[in-house]
């Protein structure tokens, strides 16, 4: 990477750490771009020449949040790690990035969950790269036997990811400390990869990591 491309890394993250430090303090609507301009100690015109909006900085967030989560992923795990252990590191890895960052995981909610017109094509590519993430792992567990292979990667996806927005959301009021989510995330996790079904004591399944 060459210094100028080096220099231009560094100016986006700032503008990033500093538009999420806002949102925390003031809020999101109550954020203007001069003021974030202000707090990365850049011109007004540097930002929109990195966003065109806030909601491009939420989408540029998630993008380097994604990033976060795959060196996570690399770091933690390996090719013979279970779907288990993987999708934990996956979703305890974004839940400690929502805990720092409180209001970046509201509007992180907001935008893929319930976006606007103008939102959708950004929540759209969203999905497509955590889709990069998640589907070589599903497909490996099919091929392990740790999944049933007549269920498609995308559904697959909306049990894991539907299990943490329970999880999540119930952090957010209140119903769950912090030191008990990886605990409640693993539960629900085996419950799905386990199918539900109870698991008799003459049977164990791969799937049981403790």
């Amino acid at each position: 990477m060459s210094i100028r491309e080096e220099k231009k890394k560094k100016t986006k993250r700032a503008i990033l750490h500093a538009a999420i430090s806002l949102f925390n303090k003031k809020g999101y609507d109550n954020t203007s771009i001069e003021q974030i301009a202000q707090n990365a100690g850049v011109g007004k015109g540097t930002i929109y020449s990195y966003f065109d909006s806030k909601k491009s900085i939420i989408k540029g967030f998630c993008e380097y949040e994604l990033e976060k989560i795959h060196h996570q992923l690399v770091a933690q795990s390996n090719e013979q790690s279970s779907v288990l252990e993987q999708m934990l590191i996956i979703f305890m890895t974004e839940f400690d990035h929502v805990t720092q960052n409180p209001e970046f995981g509201r509007l992180y909610l907001r935008e893929t969950l319930f976006p606007d017109n103008m939102g959708r094509n950004n929540a759209s590519d969203f999905d497509e790269k955590y889709f990069e993430i998640l589907f070589p792992i599903l497909e490996k567990g099919q091929q392990r036997g740790e999944l049933r292979e007549d269920i498609e990667h995308l559904y697959l996806c909306a049990h894991f990811y539907s299990l943490y927005i329970l999880v999540i959301s119930a952090w957010y009021s209140g119903r769950i400390e912090k030191s008990a989510i990886q605990d409640a995330m693993k539960t629900l996790f085996k419950q799905t990869l386990d199918g539900l079904r109870p698991v008799s004591q003459n049977h164990t399944t791969g799937n049981n990591n403790d």
